[in-house]
């Protein structure tokens, strides 16, 4: 039996980028279930599994445009200083979360601190880089 869009499977992945850095894994945890080819993953990762059978290891390569896209420069937050919380120290290369007008979440990088503004990226980490990973397909349900 080979996965084909519909299809709810369990992989076990592990990510990658091309320098050999990993970003996430399945490995100690459940298996990654999904519904093939209903948006919930990357593009590039719904097709790469396509047509695995059970037990099947593979490597997916995907670009930027089938991953998480190319970085947006219009994603550049400009955040007023006088805004963070009093006693806060801001730092490049700080992890926080924003809200958006809809009050969900909505991860950001300092990527520049100045005495007015504060700059902050909210492309998704993975935006502009090539993935690699490597799947085992464990079940088709």
């Amino acid at each position: 039996m080979q996965v084909k869009s519909g299809d709810v499977i369990r992989v076990h992945y592990t990510g990658k980028l091309l320098d050999g850095s990993q970003f996430d894994s399945s490995v100690g945890r459940a298996p990654l279930e999904f519904t093939v080819g209903a948006g919930q993953m990357i593009a590039g990762f719904d097709a790469g599994v396509v047509g695995m059978t059970i037990g099947e290891k593979k490597t997916i390569q995907i670009d930027p445009e089938h991953g998480y896209g190319h970085k947006d420069p219009n994603a550049l937050v400009e955040f007023p200083s006088s805004n963070v919380p009093e006693g806060m120290k801001v730092e490049v290369g700080m992890k926080l979360n924003l809200q958006n007008q809809y009050g969900q979440p909505v991860p950001v990088v300092v990527t520049e601190v100045r005495e007015d503004v504060i700059i902050m990226d909210a492309n998704h980490f993975l935006a502009g880089q090539d993935l690699v990973f490597e799947v085992e397909l464990v079940e088709i349900l």
